[in-house]
């Protein structure tokens, strides 16, 4: 195969993630709560209940990873495998972040998470036993574009109203960074997925438009 064959091919995976993206991209108006975060006038009790659904979230959503990876051929299983280690990574960041916000043992083991922000790692679950594997990919990978914004916006508020340092929004800004090895990954499972006929596109949107409206639920559920 000639490198301009497969150049095409490429092509073909990653302009499909590029529309998908964008024309699943949420309102504005479906997130209130990192508005009032960048402005710097959501109460620091949101903060701390923010990283305690989160410690909920975190190690669901790394389980459900690694269900899948199980389940797929090789392409998505390393794109899956690597989102669980990141999770494994993201939940030892989370730990400083409660931290800066005041939340201790006591505190987490008293807190009563809420059903509103943890729709979205239930239908996590519910991909991981339920979906095909590269339709999985592409409704995650859709819904990251979303939630790396989000957390870039927090990252930057948090060292400029709430003064937090470094080492307190490592969290959000892991997640905010670019991971052109995830994107790669993402698309060679795509790809593949598409040369074999294995990829249901409009399933993967239906799959996609209701993480988004999970995550929707998560952030207006802490208002």
């Amino acid at each position: 195969m000639s490198d301009a064959t497969e150049d095409a091919m490429t092509r073909t995976a990653r302009e499909l993630l590029e529309t998908a993206t964008g024309e699943l991209a949420p309102d504005p108006r479906s997130n209130p709560l990192v508005p009032l975060i960048a402005r710097g006038e959501a109460d620091r009790a949101v903060l701390a209940a923010l990283a305690l659904e989160q410690s909920w979230v975190i190690p669901a959503d790394r389980r459900a990873f690694l269900h899948l990876a199980d389940r797929a051929g090789p392409e998505p299983a390393a794109y899956f495998t690597a989102l669980a280690e990141g999770e494994e990574l993201a939940a030892r960041h989370l730990a400083v972040f409660g931290a800066a916000c005041g939340v201790d043992r006591a505190r987490a083991d008293a807190y009563s998470p809420l059903a509103g922000c943890q729709s979205y790692p239930a239908y996590v679950a519910w991909l991981a036993l339920n979906a095909e594997p590269p339709d999985a990919v592409l409704a995650l990978t859709v819904n990251f574009s979303a939630w790396g914004g989000y957390c870039a916006t927090i990252a930057k508020a948090l060292r400029a109203h709430y003064g937090f340092g470094d080492e307190a929004c490592a969290f959000f800004d892991f997640f905010a960074e670019p991971s052109p090895d995830l994107d790669r990954m993402a698309t060679e499972a795509i790809q593949t997925a598409l040369e074999e006929g294995r990829l249901n596109e409009n399933r993967a949107h239906r799959y996609a438009r209701l993480l988004q409206a999970y995550e929707a639920m998560f952030w207006t559920a802490l208002v």
